[in-house]
């Protein structure tokens, strides 16, 4: 496979534990999105549910498939300011240089704001409870006695 950016052939190689095919020249690389999953993976715990959609739009790019030659399509990362594109016949996606490191970044920021909210709700269910007890209905209707 030859790099869709710069057309020199593609390397095997691991990223952050993750099997990629590497340019050499650009540091570009190709990732199944099985591969792409497995990067995410790498810090976000709550499950392929809770990442929310990938693509929401995409545009036609200059760059083609390195597995078919089909024209890839340009998208930003799950509406992050982080272009990437893909193989609209699901043959992988097209990461440039340093992109990686920034999925890693984009999903350890959504895991932590996830973490945020789940206990926010935590602490709103529980004050709920509480309100709900009859020990506070009662203390409550002694201050209107």
């Amino acid at each position: 496979m030859k790099c869709p950016q710069c057309q020199v052939e593609l390397v095997s190689a691991v990223q952050h534990k993750v099997p990629v095919q590497r340019c050499p020249s650009c540091q570009g690389m190709w990732m199944t999105g099985q591969e792409l999953e497995q990067l995410e993976d790498e810090v976000f715990d709550f499950g392929e549910h809770a990442k929310g959609t990938l693509v929401f739009e995409s545009a036609p790019s200059a760059q083609a498939c390195p597995q078919c030659a089909a024209p890839l399509r340009a998208f930003r990362y799950r509406l992050y300011e982080l272009p990437m594109q893909y193989c609209e016949q699901g043959h992988g996606f097209w990461l440039a240089a340093g992109e990686d490191d920034r999925v890693l970044e984009l999903m350890k920021r959504e895991e932590k704001e996830l973490k945020n909210k789940l206990a926010a709700e935590d602490r709103w269910s529980a004050m709920l409870r509480q309100m709900r007890s009859r020990s506070f209905v009662e203390k409550l209707k002694d201050l209107f006695r």
